[in-house]
């Protein structure tokens, strides 16, 4: 289980795979100023379809207003999908204010929520990582993997997370399969329009809202997630 990262050739997990329940060194004390996290990240930090909607709604912003110097679109794995964008000036991500702080910490996207954790996914649900060299603060403290995540509705967020991850990986083997760029070019287009671009009812709850388009993508791409 654990993964070396190939500037460094150190690990860049511990080798365990956490659950909610269980304690992890994961607490920075409100990171205390620092915000070495929020730099360098390049293409990283991708958005998934709640992290959009979060940031949209609150924000009152359109996702092709955000476009517009906040996030990006990049490809993995053949399928185009939106990230967080990096300023030029100084590499930083473009929600990160003059004094060094998220501007958008309360509704933030899920990657950055967990940090230093990371997600890994199995066929019966969601385990977590710790990232040894992700956090850059020294002494970190103990905490309860599901108190450090913060995220509402932990269960049902960890199903969408599981369905959407499962759903992209179905469409990015399609991709692979594919004898030319025609396919990857229908699957980005249509989750762009259908999970990014269309506009979903920020007074309404969001998970039922995505479980519909989520069955009709799975009917119209012939994905089974079992």
């Amino acid at each position: 289980m654990e993964q070396m990262d190939r500037e460094t050739g150190r690990y860049v997990t511990d080798g365990r795979l956490y659950s909610l329940n269980d304690m992890v060194k994961a607490g920075c004390g409100d990171c205390e100023g620092c915000s070495a996290c929020c730099r360098g990240m390049g293409n990283s930090v991708t958005l998934n379809p709640l992290d959009s909607f979060l940031i949209t709604s609150n924000l009152g912003k359109t996702f092709e207003m955000l476009l517009d110097g906040y996030i990006e679109l990049g490809v993995e794995n053949g399928l185009i999908l939106p990230h967080l964008k990096m300023r030029e000036t100084d590499d930083a991500c473009a929600f990160l204010n003059e004094s060094g702080r998220c501007s958008i910490h309360r509704f933030r996207p899920g990657i950055c929520r967990i940090f230093p954790l990371g997600r890994d996914y199995k066929k019966d649900g969601i385990r977590y990582i710790f990232l040894v060299n992700g956090c850059q603060k020294k002494n970190r403290t103990k905490v309860k993997v599901q108190k450090w995540i913060d995220t509402p509705d932990v269960q049902e967020n960890e199903r969408f997370l599981w369905k959407w991850h499962f759903f992209c990986k179905g469409l990015q083997t399609k991709i692979i399969q594919g004898k030319d760029g025609e396919m990857a070019k229908a699957a980005s287009m249509y989750v762009l329009k259908t999970f990014y671009l269309e506009d979903y009812e920020s007074q309404a709850g969001f998970y039922g809202q995505f479980q519909k388009r989520l069955d009709q993508g799975l009917r119209d791409w012939d994905i089974d997630l079992q």
